[in-house]
């Protein structure tokens, strides 16, 4: 079996738990995931099935767009609902105004520098900074350079923010980021732009590339997809992980080669030197991403993901 699903992922547990359900649902144990959501958060999780674990790499590096409530009011040691209050950090009433709302929003578009979280998956030295950080070690962090597409208000309510009568107040986004942005980094960043402590109170993941959260289905959806046999309709090929990949469709001379490692030609083929390609068959299957050589003129596999024959 193999193929991509796109699960919505309840809160409330791991996404490692969310891989270990499918495995168990699907009977299969090549199950992995393209990229890790917080306990607390919910939304699009790209699950890989057999073949399609070879094509995580590609996956990781995709753009994300989220929906968030920042918190203002008080920060957390975690920069999230799941953490401790930080006596000491900024307060203030309401009062901020759209304009004031607005530039704090455009101070953090566009590149900018994060410092990651104590509380990541980040390595310092062999060992997660998480695992530093719940034995209540602190250490210097290096700035990672992310990129903020969009960060816009959402106002479903006709208010700018919430407030929560219990000196906090809420104020939802829509955020569109490169891979590796620490949404709670820019929650905390958020209220530090006006002057008050903030964390994330809720987050949920509405697209990873092209997987869309109104395409996702539920780990109780993929059960009864299972008992009613109708898989074929939710898993999805392995070349619907690489749809913005240019493609070539091989001769069978040529995925013969291709399926021992060799580069096929395809001189004036116009991509970039580097450029990803999607190698498929005829009938669309797909048999390998390529990496195109523009002063050799081939098309060489960089991962081969189609069986052997």
């Amino acid at each position: 079996m193999d193929g991509i699903l796109v699960i919505d992922k309840p809160a409330g547990v791991t996404s490692h738990d969310v891989v270990a359900e499918v495995r168990h649902i699907l009977r299969v144990r090549r199950v992995g995931h393209t990229g890790t959501l917080d306990p607390f958060a919910t939304g699009v999780l790209v699950i890989l099935v057999g073949q399609a674990t070879r094509l995580a790499q590609f996956l990781s590096e995709a753009e994300k767009e989220y929906e968030a409530v920042i918190r203002l009011g008080f920060a957390t040691d975690t920069g999230d609902i799941t953490g401790k209050p930080i006596s000491g950090t900024p307060q203030q009433k309401a009062g901020w105004s759209r304009q004031q709302i607005e530039a704090a929003l455009a101070g953090l578009r566009g590149e900018i520098d994060q410092v990651p979280p104590m509380f990541s998956a980040k390595k310092r030295e062999g060992k997660k900074l998480y695992e530093l950080a719940r034995r209540g070690e602190t250490v210097a962090r290096e700035p990672v350079r992310v990129c903020i597409y969009k960060l816009e208000a959402i106002n479903p309510r006709g208010e700018l923010y919430k407030d929560n009568l219990d000196g906090t107040f809420d104020f939802e986004v829509r955020v569109e980021c490169s891979s590796g942005t620490y949404i709670r980094t820019l929650a905390e960043d958020f209220g530090k732009q006006l002057g008050i402590g903030a964390h994330l109170a809720e987050l949920r993941r509405s697209r990873v590339a092209d997987f869309h959260i109104q395409n996702a289905q539920t780990l109780e959806q993929l059960k009864v997809s299972v008992a009613e046999e109708s898989l074929g309709k939710s898993i999805l090929p392995l070349d619907a992980a690489l749809a913005r990949f240019p493609l070539v469709d091989l001769s069978p001379e040529d995925i013969r080669k291709v399926k021992n490692g060799m580069a096929v030609n395809v001189l004036g083929a116009g991509w970039n030197n580097g450029e990803r390609v999607r190698m498929r068959a005829a009938n669309g299957e797909l048999i390998a991403v390529g990496e195109f050589d523009a002063g050799s003129g081939l098309l060489k596999p960089k991962v081969v993901v189609a069986h052997e024959t």
